[in-house]
Parts: structure tokens; sequence; C-alpha cells
């Protein structure tokens, strides 16, 4: 009764007030004939509530938000998916692939951008442009020159000269030799850039012929050196290239054999079959190539820390844009055995024929 009289002394409303020993909310009222009465409610029943509440609230919302994440992250994946799709072929294109993406297709977000870098791509393209006609047009004007002076040069060599002279002579057709040399190699350069070409669409080429032909030429060269220079195996095989460009690949790796091998050493050429690829291999007892070069041989005029007779830095550049084109690959490696040391270089070539169907071919390469 003393907990009854202590709830009506509380004013109107709700309250919090202690009945029986346990927390309740009551609600008191005032009628207009002066009686009041009080509804009262333990707080445990209104927390029970609460708690079921926040249950049946919280638990399926913690349910959803893995896969409200799932969702975001598939949603983010396939927004994206064309990004990553351009970052690949950026990544995948070669360095001189300066073809314009196609706007087929992207989401019309990635339009402007996409645009500006086939804009960007363009502007590229016209500036290698004019550099290849520049060093092909350079070349060429000074090729008719530096081969003049060559000349003039040779008619000296009947005259009675002092032997200074005849030194300073032969140092001059020296440097007329190695610019023409440079000449002869950027204007290769420059042919093949201006004129590049699917391996599919070329004919047929003879490998080992072409390979015989070219040796057969520096083979002078090779004994005015005393270089014993030959072939290590010879297998018929063709691939799709055009003549010339294959003879660009050996005469270059051969010269570059022949100058950097010491007077009494052997360069040995091979060409053989290798699964479903045609291998050219060159190899020679010179002193190899620096570990520290190797990352930048192939770079166009880099003659390496120790640089060795007339070269111009651009032959092994040539080979890898050539086997590039082919869908070949070049791979350069030191000789560790046999108790010498030496440089081995072996282009892969995808064969486009095999030997027991060569003198068909033969037919069509004549």
């Amino acid at each position: 009764m003393a907990d009854d009289r202590r709830l009506f002394t509380l004013p109107d409303g709700l309250q919090v007030a202690t009945w029986k020993n346990q927390p309740v909310r009551v609600l008191l009222r005032t009628r207009s004939d002066g009686s009041r009465f009080a509804v009262v409610q333990p707080t445990a029943v209104r927390d029970g509530t609460a708690r079921n509440v926040a249950y049946r609230t919280l638990l399926p919302i913690a349910a959803l938000i893995p896969c409200l994440m799932a969702v975001t992250a598939l949603v983010i994946t396939r927004s994206l998916r064309p990004m990553v799709r351009l970052a690949g072929d950026l990544d995948s294109r070669r360095a001189d692939d300066m073809t314009a993406f196609p706007l087929k297709g992207m989401p019309s977000e990635l339009h402007p951008f996409m645009t500006s870098i086939n804009g960007l791509l363009a502007r590229m393209r016209l500036l290698m442009d004019q550099q290849r006609r520049f060093i092909a047009d350079a070349a060429h004007e000074l090729r008719t020159p530096i081969t003049a002076l060559s000349l003039q040069a040779e008619n000296l060599e009947s005259v009675a000269l002092p032997r200074p002279a005849r030194e300073r002579v032969a140092a001059l057709k020296q440097g007329m030799h190695r610019t023409k040399h440079l000449l002869e190699q950027l204007l290769a350069l420059a042919r093949h850039e201006a004129t590049p070409s699917s391996p599919a669409g070329m004919p047929l080429a003879a490998l080992d012929r072409v390979a015989k032909e070219a040796v057969a030429d520096l083979l002078p060269e090779a004994t005015d050196r005393g270089i014993d220079l030959g072939f290590a195996f010879a297998e018929p095989l063709a691939v799709r290239s055009e003549p010339v460009m294959l003879a660009a690949i050996i005469r270059n790796l051969v010269d570059n054999a022949l100058r950097f091998t010491p007077r009494g050493g052997t360069v040995d050429v091979g060409v053989f079959r290798e699964g479903g690829m045609a291998i050219l291999q060159v190899e020679d007892t010179g002193p190899g190539i620096a570990s520290a070069d190797m990352g930048q041989i192939f770079e166009p005029f880099f003659r390496g820390t120790r640089p060795e007779g007339e070269g111009t830095g651009l032959g092994l550049s040539i080979v890898k844009r050539i086997v590039d084109s082919l869908g070949g690959a070049i791979a350069l490696e030191n000789i560790a055995g046999a108790g010498r040391p030496g440089l081995r270089a072996t282009v892969r070539l995808p064969i486009a024929a095999d030997p027991d169907t060569r003198d068909e071919k033969s037919k069509m390469l004549s």
C-alpha cells in the first residue's frame, strides 16, 4: 500500500518510479471529480520489447551488408572493366603502334578520354613520321657526297704521297667508310619503319639459302681478319619474310660477331628447326657483352661500354625491329662454357613450311 500511495503522489504524466521493488513506467491522470488513476508497466517489459525490435531491425541489415558489398564490388568491377581492358590494350601494344582505339562498344563515359588518347596517338604518329622522313632524307642526301669523297680518296692511292700524307688519307678513308656504313644503316632502318607489313602477307623465303649467301659475302672480310667463319649446320627451312629482311638480320649479326671476335677466333652460323620455329644462331669467340649493357643492347646508337671497330650502334636495333615485325624473337647470351668466352645470338622465326615440301617452294622462290 505504501508503494501505491507513493505512486499517487507523483504528478500527472509519464513518470519513472519503483513499485514492489521493480523499476516501472507510470502514466498518471487526474479525473474531473478529483480522483486519480495510474497505469503501471515494468521497464523490463519495455526493455524486452526494445531488444526484440532492435534484433528484428538490425539482423536483416547485418545480413544484407555482405550482399550489398558483393553487389557493389560487382557493379564497380563491371563498370571499370572497359577501363581495365583499355589499359591492357595500351600495355600490350608495340612502342611504334599508333593505331587509334575504336569507340564502338565502349561506354559513352569513356569516349572523351579515348578521344584524347587517340588525338595524342595521332600527334605522336605525325612526329614519328616526320622523324623517319628526316632521317631517310638526310641519309639519302649525305650518301652522294660521301660516295664522291670516297672515290676521290681512292684516287689518291695512285698518287705518290709522302708517308704522313698516306697515313692521313688512310684515316680519311676509314672515317668515310664508317660514315657510309652509318648512312646505309640509317636508310635500312628508315625503309623498314616506313613500310611495316604483316608476316602473313609476305612471300616464302629460304632461310638457309639467304644465310649461305650472306655468309659468302662476308667471307672475304672474315679472311682478312683471320677469323674462321662457317656453318655449324644448315637445315632447309622456309619462313614468311622478304629475303632482303632476312639478309639484313644475318649480315648485321655476323658483322657484329666479326667485329668483336679477335684474330684466330671463330664465328659459327647455324640454321635448324626447334619445334615449330626456325632458329638462326650466330656464335662467336669474342669477349661477349657486359652484363650492365644487356638491358640497352637493342637501343639505337648504343654501342656498349666497350665499343669496337666502326660500329654505329644501329645493327642490333635494326635486327630487333625486323625480327619483331616477322613475329619472332631474338635473344643474346654470353657463352660461359667450353673454357672460352663468346656471344650467342639466337633468332626464332615461325616456320612457314616443312623441309619435305621444300622442292615445291624452291620453284616459288626461284
